[in-house]
């Protein structure tokens, strides 16, 4: 059986905008919440969000060819630079027709879509859309274009599955390889819904909080006191290469990919299914994939968003597929310090568990007050403090609205 490892990671998080920040955000338990600032939310019942910070996009792209990208591409470029160095790939003459690009994006280019369509709306006459509309909002156009940048021309497209996205991209870009039908493969994903409509609609579902007078403690998953997740963006990218390809050309290799799950809960368009079941599911699939016991997990990176009825959920589909071991893991939620970056949750958070294998520290869960008493609280949720401990293999749990749940297991390389 093709292994396949990883041999290098990008990120673009609004607590870090590169590898090295984002390691010691996590370490530190830092909060990227803050007041929005890419445009007036006076009039929101949510007027904060995660946004990236001190993103310059000149870094990675041409001044001319900025105006024709989405943000949500701008981050994509941005971390597939910093994963392509960090793999030692840029330059290096491999098989171009067996590497490829899979990419997550739970929504594509939202501020495209906001923006032309209101300056259509204003115009009087015929509405006036740039030619580049399409091309900026589409959810493909960011693997298609790092696979022009790379000159990669193999297995090529986007995955759109809510927030369940960019882990869609990476167990896809996984089995490609496992089943020999590539050697490399750039995945990961990529968002930047923080504009009028995004805020606005998430706003509307009650999805979001509103602790407005406080928002770098209002993401509280598994917090009693919990009223929705805060808004995120930014973007996350795996390199994926086959064990014996990076062992020939000399790369270092990070980690390795175990397996992965993917299922739906064919419940609800929004809510999860209340008692996991999807959730519980996911988990099996992916431990059965990677052909590890449950005992073998150190740490899951949970869903964990911060709403009520989805941090339930969860915990209950742990107990069901981890037993008396769950009461052995650590588990945390990102999502306390990032935010919800939707399609590139599960990317970003992958790289949450990679960093938790390669140095030795369980990322914490923070902004945790009052404990629910719909949660087993003896599960240890790595609450406000980051947890050093050396673990074998990790756990990510995303899951979408539609249902789209989806887990990827990494672990270190025997």
């Amino acid at each position: 059986m093709r292994r396949v490892v990883v041999t290098g990671i990008g990120a673009l998080t609004p607590i870090g905008n590169d590898m090295a920040a984002y390691t010691e955000a996590l370490r530190q338990g830092r909060s990227g919440a803050g007041p929005i600032t890419r445009f007036d939310a006076t009039h929101f019942k949510t007027k904060f969000a995660c946004e990236i910070k001190g993103f310059d996009a000149e870094k990675f792209i041409h001044k001319r060819e900025i105006r024709r990208m989405d943000p949500f591409t701008h981050y994509a470029m941005a971390v597939a630079d910093e994963a392509m160095k960090d793999a030692g790939l840029e330059g290096v003459e491999i098989d171009f027709d067996r590497a490829g690009v899979i990419w997550g994006s739970g929504i594509g280019g939202f501020e495209t879509i906001e923006h032309d369509i209101e300056e259509a709306a204003a115009s009087s006459g015929d509405p006036k859309y740039s030619p580049f509309l399409i091309p900026k909002l589409i959810a493909d156009i960011a693997p298609g274009l790092i696979s022009i940048k790379y000159g990669f021309r193999g297995i090529n497209y986007a995955t759109v599955s809510a927030c369940a996205s960019s882990t869609h991209a990476i167990g896809n870009a996984f089995d490609y390889i496992k089943m020999g039908r590539a050697d490399v493969m750039i995945t990961g994903g990529s968002e930047a819904a923080v504009t009028k409509a995004g805020i606005g609609g998430f706003s509307s579902m009650k999805a979001l909080s509103e602790r407005n007078d406080d928002p770098t403690t209002a993401s509280r998953p598994f917090d009693k006191d919990r009223d929705g997740f805060v808004l995120g963006e930014g973007a996350g990218c795996l390199i994926l290469e086959e064990y014996e390809h990076a062992k020939r050309r000399g790369a270092t290799i990070i980690a390795e990919i175990a397996g992965v799950g993917m299922t739906a809960d064919a419940y609800h368009m929004t809510a999860p299914h209340p008692d996991g079941l999807g959730a519980t599911n996911v988990m099996k699939l992916a431990l059965a994939d990677a052909g590890l016991q449950p005992e073998d997990i150190g740490y899951i990176n949970v869903h964990g968003t911060s709403t009520p009825l989805g941090d339930v959920a969860e915990s209950k589909a742990i107990l069901k597929v981890f037993g008396d071991h769950a009461y052995k893991l650590n588990i945390s939620s990102t999502k306390s310090m990032t935010g919800h970056l939707l399609g590139a949750a599960g990317a970003i958070e992958a790289l949450a568990c990679i960093i938790a294998l390669r140095d030795g520290f369980i990322p914490p869960t923070i902004n945790h007050f009052t404990d629910d008493p719909e949660i087993d609280q003896n599960l240890n949720f790595t609450f406000n403090t980051a947890q050093e401990r050396q673990i074998k293999a990790a756990l990510s749990n995303t899951f979408g609205f539609g249902g789209h749940n989806a887990s990827v297991i990494i672990k270190k390389v025997d």
